[in-house]
């Protein structure tokens, strides 16, 4: 698909739902996160919350056949960890991204929380690239530009003192997990295609502490940071209404 999609009401519904089913899902795995725990009891939760609500499907497992419900990314993991044994320990920080089906339509989002005390430097760092999703999904609107949301992501990230990492980027979403557009997060404002009112698209800054340069590990998922410094990762998927913008997950 290299147009985007464009929802009716009864699909706007459906998203809303899995939305929310998600949101609320990433928030109670995250009031989980704790020093001992391990990414794969994250991940179970995070499936059987999915799972208790009619209807509702997690959207990664199986997909090109990844194995579970979350990717958890820990540390220098920029994306697609792999959950298992691994124990968080305090001062880790970890991406807990997930995504849902409902009505047959993919919702996808992440957030980046700290395991249990992490230093000032690094809560510096987490609340910068959070802030860099807010602000950019704040632009959002009937004929903005994608190049104007990678954009600001780009210049609130570096104009910070860190890096967007390297070929990740957001999408749209839909039907499909992953289709037209991609949404960098390096770019020029007023370049690429504009948005349309009733279609999504992930925006999702991925960001590093270090360097931009990203290495791919042995698991064929994981993507880690070339420098090994920290990275965060936070999305939301948007729904682009005639007045702005609504975060459905």
């Amino acid at each position: 698909m290299s147009t985007f999609q464009i929802f009716d009401d009864r699909q706007i519904a459906a998203l809303r739902t899995g939305g929310k089913i998600l949101r609320d899902c990433l928030t109670a795995t995250a009031a989980l996160v704790k020093p001992g725990v391990t990414t794969g009891h994250l991940d179970a939760f995070a499936e059987d919350f999915i799972r208790s609500h009619d209807g509702a499907i997690p959207a990664f497992k199986g997909y090109h056949g990844f194995p579970a419900t979350l990717c958890t990314s820990v540390n220098e993991q920029c994306v697609h960890g792999i959950p298992g044994p691994r124990k968080l320990v305090e001062g880790d920080i970890v991406s807990l991204d997930g995504g849902v089906i409902f009505g047959d339509l993919y919702t996808d989002a992440c957030v980046t929380v700290p395991v249990g005390n992490i230093p000032d430097a690094v809560k510096i760092f987490l609340r910068v690239s959070e802030e860099a999703l807010e602000n950019a999904c704040r632009l959002v609107a009937p004929g903005i530009k994608i190049g104007d949301i990678s954009s600001a992501v780009q210049k609130y990230v570096e104009g910070h003192g860190y890096s967007c990492v390297n070929g990740l980027t957001g999408h749209g979403l839909g039907s499909t997990l992953h289709q037209f557009p991609d949404v960098p997060n390096v770019g020029r404002a007023g370049s690429g295609p504009k948005l349309p009112v009733h279609t999504i698209i992930a925006v999702e800054p991925i960001t590093a502490i270090g360097k931009p340069n990203i290495h791919e590990e042995g698991d064929g998922w994981t993507i880690r940071t070339a420098d090994m410094s920290l990275s965060a990762h936070f999305e939301h998927t948007v729904l682009v209404t005639e007045s702005g913008v609504e975060i459905l997950a």
